[in-house]
């Protein structure tokens, strides 16, 4: 038994301590002020223009990249690593719906909890086929002008807004070119083209309410390029880690942008 393996039952326990206290902290957060009602389910895939479904997709794409690699490192056999890791984001994320399916507010929401899945198995899916992850779900974030007119519900200041107002999240695909072209290629490891996604003009939930103050929400298109940190060669386990967790994140650079609304758009620097 190796020394990852003696680990394991311990950051086992460990991360199943910290997932029960951010429940705890996720419910006094977002819930406590609320009753709660019976469980119940509710259709929201029509609202946001999907967009809180791609946030779940890439959290819970993350939490199971994260699961495979601890699990690899604490001398797991390569498939159960990949399944038992895989399924990690699914098995985090998908509880919250019960806390959604309690509260009048919301409901528990099966498009959520076909997000969650599609996340992990994004990851599964890369780990079969190439035995790594060669397309990463990053995000971005910038403050809007949208926040301030549903504060209660798009964030107070910054730190709520970065997590509530999907106005100013974008989502990407980052692609690590380099891994599919070969060895010969002269493209930058450290340099991924990327596609993005976000959406504007959402105070509320649904169209009428928000035409009902002058807005149409529409989507965004985005084409730009990213930083690998990964490919970034550092003897320093410091740096290393703080690459892994910088890599959910796409860099701040130049993009292409096209909407129905405005057509193409060029930006100098996009976030």
């Amino acid at each position: 038994m190796n020394r990852f393996s003696r680990r394991l039952p311990w950051l086992a326990a460990g991360g199943t301590t910290l997932y029960a206290g951010g429940l705890l902290l996720l419910n006094e957060a977002w819930y406590q002020d609320k009753p709660q009602t019976r469980f119940h389910w509710f259709n929201d895939a029509g609202e946001w223009k999907q967009m809180d479904k791609v946030g779940h997709f890439w959290g819970s794409f993350h939490e199971s990249r994260l699961g495979v690699d601890m699990l690899r490192k604490a001398g797991v056999p390569e498939k159960k690593a990949i399944w038992y890791g895989g399924a990690l984001g699914f098995l985090l994320q998908t509880p919250i719906e019960y806390f959604d399916g309690r509260s009048p507010d919301y409901g528990a929401s099966l498009t959520d909890i076909a997000a969650n899945a599609a996340g992990s198995l994004g990851v599964i899916a890369q780990q079969l086929a190439w035995g790594e992850i060669r397309v990463q779900p990053k995000f971005s974030f910038h403050r809007t002008r949208y926040a301030p007119l549903r504060p209660n519900v798009l964030g107070k200041g910054p730190s709520e807004e970065f997590l509530k107002d999907y106005n100013g999240q974008t989502y990407w695909l980052s692609v690590d070119l380099a891994k599919f072209l070969s060895t010969e290629s002269k493209w930058p490891k450290w340099l991924n083209p990327a596609v993005g996604l976000g959406a504007e003009e959402m105070v509320f939930n649904y169209a009428d309410a928000n035409r009902a103050i002058g807005l149409s929400a529409y989507r965004q298109y985005y084409l730009s390029v990213d930083l690998n940190w990964q490919a970034i060669p550092t003897r320093s386990k410091f740096l290393r880690s703080a690459f892994y967790v910088l890599s959910i994140f796409k860099f701040p650079a130049p993009a292409l942008e096209y909407s129905i609304r405005k057509g193409f758009r060029a930006h100098a620097l996009y976030y």
